[in-house]
């Protein structure tokens, strides 16, 4: 399998040209939408060990403060963004969720990244297995961001799957509810393409044009 990474980053300035595109279309429609961004595992909890020494604690908070800088300074925070943990702690699940409830989020997204024995890649999402407040939603918005992030980056989408993880269970009967698994740091090029902060931030913002497009 070779990824075309390299190409498909040139493509960051563009992304930006596109997201203000959205963002002007968007800003007819809609409220601004309050958002918690889950960054998953943090302080012992590590999460995914992955090769290259990449940890997935590090991997999806350095991605969340991403976007959430980005929705400042270049969506002019057209989304109110939380984030349930701004540095290397460990929040306990039920927390992640109360607080999402207590901010009344119309989104919840946690943010993870998959590792397998095996020459896995890509990026899958889940939504919780039962019927969630909003019905369809979280299919739609879980299927936007696989969208952006394939078109846009080359990752492969291996599509929206069915889960009753916990922040989802938790979650999804107040709020929208998705869990995205944004790649394997078991594979080289993948756990490499999370060394380097540009591709953070094209990976951000590639999430924001899901979440605007949704």
């Amino acid at each position: 399998m070779k990824v075309t990474f390299k190409n498909r980053l040139q493509n960051v300035i563009f992304l930006l040209v596109i997201l203000k595109t959205c963002l002007c279309f968007s800003q007819i429609i809609a409220p601004k939408k309050i958002i918690v961004i889950d960054p998953g595992h943090g302080g012992m909890d590590p999460g995914a060990l992955g090769v290259l020494n990449v940890r997935e604690k590090d991997v999806v908070l350095n991605l969340a403060k991403e976007v959430l800088q980005l929705n400042k300074t270049v969506l002019d925070s057209r989304f109110e963004i939380h984030l349930t943990r701004h540095n290397d702690t460990l929040i306990a699940l039920k927390d992640r969720s109360q607080f999402s409830k207590r901010l009344k989020a119309d989104v919840f997204l946690s943010l993870h990244c998959n590792a397998a024995l095996n020459f896995a890649y890509g990026m899958e999402a889940f939504v919780w297995e039962k019927s969630s407040v909003n019905g369809n939603y979280p299919m739609k918005l879980a299927s936007s961001l696989l969208k952006e992030v394939n078109i846009n980056l080359g990752f492969k989408n291996r599509v929206v799957k069915y889960s009753n993880f916990q922040v989802l269970r938790d979650t999804a009967p107040f709020c929208t509810s998705v869990l995205l698994e944004i790649g394997f740091i078991t594979h080289d090029e993948e756990a490499a393409y999370f060394l380097r902060s540009k591709n953070t931030k094209a990976m951000a913002l590639a999430i924001l044009m899901g979440l605007l497009k949704s």
